[in-house]
């Protein structure tokens, strides 16, 4: 599992190891990271030309001794300084003695256009807002030249705890980041400008709990559901489907697809769309009794292509089991009604539904992924899912956020959603608790979509009929 820490604490734990090493010590354990790093990027190091954007923080003397190191080994470094009076001295020294140079006043942006690599030192962990007009410039040289460029710890631009990018920023190919991951390289808009992020050990003792957490293989197949010898298939969990309408018969469909490729052992379909789902998954259980009268289930999805069926989405919260919030049933849920609950309940809403919920516009919710979700949690008293190009999932106390980024640009497709509720809803039948189901069906969809995309588009039954194909390839 990855896992990532706020500024705050990655900071304590520096300053915690600093007091116990020589000075200067764990920078030099940073620069030496950073320069293996460059070096693998650059494959030949003798004669390549590097710059180094270097600002006024220890990011800017990491790049400088990193140069240093590369300038011993047949590199060209030369240093960009943005602010002269407030560069590094030791860094400065260190790659001065060592060969390299400091580029001549207006010869920058030439310097950054001729480069091979630029090494972004300009800005730490602790920076706010966008980059200053000089240094945008640099990046911008930086972006129209063919060099590669390498972040010291995040890029310059993109705010550490929550990924924010509220002006110029690097986008870079490569980020070395040191002792902990940092939010914004794991949650949108930041991922985006991060590229690889290569995390380099530097020795820091961090707390168990994270701010962030992200999970892996190894962890998502310790949570899949697996049935004993003895299992029948109401062992394994009935999820009722609350679905679909006249005009919506699809969504019911596709919730269906999901549920059936979950783990549970039978899915149970309430709603208008009964032929549909049956001509489609002869195996679903249908009633037109509604949810209090279908039968018993261990966890309820309700909303997908509801429309204004708002009476079924109160019985469905009545329920004392499970419950997933979806698309409709998002627009059409009592706030008091979910936060009276005590079953778990799990929301899935996408920016638009989740901007809607909290009051503000949708371009809020997209440019603060982390702060929306962890109020979204707050105020429902509700696990949530927020979907997006990273999805996160946040629980509604105070523990780690989880955040996927399994998924592809192609599962932006109309039902994909619907797909990922009847999923989620089926884990939450076998019993997982809410924050597994939703991190663990992210895991999945998006796995599945790989599988199903391959670079081409697809539609949201082809995303279900890989989901068996990414959970073989999650267990073996």
């Amino acid at each position: 599992m990855r896992t990532a820490y706020s500024v705050e604490t990655v900071r304590a734990a520096e300053r915690a190891l600093m007091a116990r090493l020589p000075e200067g010590a764990l920078m030099q354990r940073a620069a030496a990271g950073l320069a293996a790093a460059c070096a693998e990027l650059l494959g030949r190091v003798y004669g390549s030309r590097v710059v180094l954007l270097v600002g006024s923080g220890d990011n800017g003397g990491d790049a400088l001794y990193a140069g240093a190191r590369l300038a011993r080994r047949g590199a060209g470094v030369t240093a960009v300084l943005l602010s002269p009076g407030r560069v590094h001295a030791g860094g400065l020294a260190a790659l001065r003695r060592d060969g390299g140079s400091v580029a001549a006043e207006g010869a920058a942006e030439e310097a950054v256009r001729r480069a091979d690599l630029v090494v972004d030192g300009i800005v730490g962990i602790g920076g706010k807002g966008g980059l200053r007009p000089e240094a945008a410039r640099l990046v911008d040289a930086a972006a129209g030249s063919d060099a590669a460029v390498v972040a010291v710890d995040l890029p310059s631009g993109v705010e550490a705890d929550t990924g924010q990018v509220s002006g110029a920023a690097v986008r870079a190919d490569l980020t070395v980041t040191f002792g902990a991951y940092k939010p914004g390289l794991l949650v949108d808009p930041g991922r985006e400008y991060a590229g690889v992020v290569r995390l380099v050990g530097i020795g820091l003792d961090l707390p168990a709990e994270a701010e962030l957490e992200a999970l892996q293989h190894t962890d998502v197949a310790r949570l899949l559901p697996v049935p004993a010898a003895e299992s029948d298939k109401y062992r394994r969990g009935v999820v009722g489907i609350a679905a679909g309408s006249a005009r919506y018969p699809g969504a019911a469909v596709l919730a269906v697809s999901g549920a059936l490729r979950g783990g549970a052992g039978a899915v149970r379909y309430v709603g208008p769309a009964g032929e549909a789902v049956l001509a489609r998954f002869p195996e679903t259980l249908v009633s037109d009794a509604g949810p209090a009268r279908a039968g018993r289930v261990q966890a309820w999805v309700v909303g997908p292509g509801a429309g204004d069926d708002a009476a079924t989405v109160a019985q469905v919260l009545d329920a004392e089991v499970p419950v997933l919030l979806d698309a409709d049933g998002l627009r059409l849920a009592e706030r008091e009604a979910v936060r009276a609950r005590t079953a778990p309940t799990l929301m899935t809403p996408h920016a638009g539904e989740a901007a809607a919920l909290l009051g503000v516009r949708r371009e809020e919710v997209e440019g603060a992924r982390l702060a929306a979700v962890r109020e979204l949690a707050a105020a429902y008293r509700a696990t949530v899912l927020l979907k997006g190009s990273t999805t996160l999932v946040a629980g509604p106390g105070s523990g780690p956020v989880r955040v996927n980024a399994t998924g592809t640009p192609w599962l932006a497709t109309a039902g994909s959603g619907d797909v990922l509720s009847g999923l989620a809803g089926s884990l939450l039948a076998a019993g997982l608790p809410a924050l597994d189901a939703g991190s663990t069906a992210a895991y999945l969809h998006g796995l599945a979509g790989r599988f199903a995309a391959q670079g081409a588009p697809v539609g949201a039954h082809d995303i279900a009929d890989q989901i068996p194909q990414a959970w073989r390839d999650i267990r073996t």
